[in-house]
């Protein structure tokens, strides 16, 4: 049973999330050549202040940016 954890941003619209836990099961699906039904796919969301980059979160890099 394959298992894919994917971690984002937070903000994203729940329409969004659909279709990229869609997307992912249909590459499983053809990569692996596994069921559907057999695809898990985890969307952990984190706050940008719990995101970093190049030593600084993205909330003050968004801060930065204004």
């Amino acid at each position: 049973m394959p298992l894919l954890q994917v971690t984002i941003v937070e903000g994203r619209s729940a329409e969004l999330k659909e279709r990229l836990i869609h997307d992912l099961t249909a590459t499983v699906v053809e990569t692996l050549v596994v069921k559907p039904e057999a695809v898990r796919v985890l969307l952990q969301e984190l706050p940008k202040t719990h995101w970093g980059t190049a030593g600084q979160s993205m909330a003050q890099r968004d801060k930065d940016k204004k």
